[in-house]
């Protein structure tokens, strides 16, 4: 709700700690090892709603990816005008998973057993998007 007031203050806050975190990272030698992900579980409408804010909307997120080998300075997708339809370079969020495994080392192909017994995969049936990295 109030998004517009909200992004101020949120959005400087996140810019100036994101900002220091990499700089950090990159002044010790550390960001090329180190994967940092911005994200969250869902996307945002288009639209603002009635209370001024927006509501959930899986069809389309933005997630921001540095380090970890990334190539910095790209984007990956892009949206229709409105906002509502992957219309380039879609990354559904088993593809997704399967990427950050990916840059983590990890074999996104692996079964692995819950403690209730129940096998799965990291990724399920996606795939990495390795054109993402250096």
């Amino acid at each position: 709700n109030d998004i517009a007031d909200a992004m101020e203050k949120k959005g400087e806050i996140l810019d100036q700690a994101l900002g220091t975190l990499l700089t950090d990272l990159r002044s010790r030698g550390l960001l090329d090892s180190t994967l940092v992900v911005v994200a969250s579980e869902f996307g945002r409408t288009p639209e603002f709603s009635a209370r001024n804010g927006r509501d959930h909307y899986p069809k389309a997120f933005s997630a921001l990816l540095a380090g970890g080998g990334v190539k910095g300075g790209q984007a990956w997708g892009a949206t229709d005008e409105s906002g509502r339809e992957v219309a380039d370079k879609s990354m559904g969020v088993s593809d997704f998973n399967a990427t950050l495994a990916y840059a983590c080392g990890i074999d996104h192909t692996k079964v692995i057993v819950a403690a209730n017994g129940r096998p799965f995969q990291i990724a399920d049936k996606g795939q990495p998007v390795t054109a993402l990295f250096s």
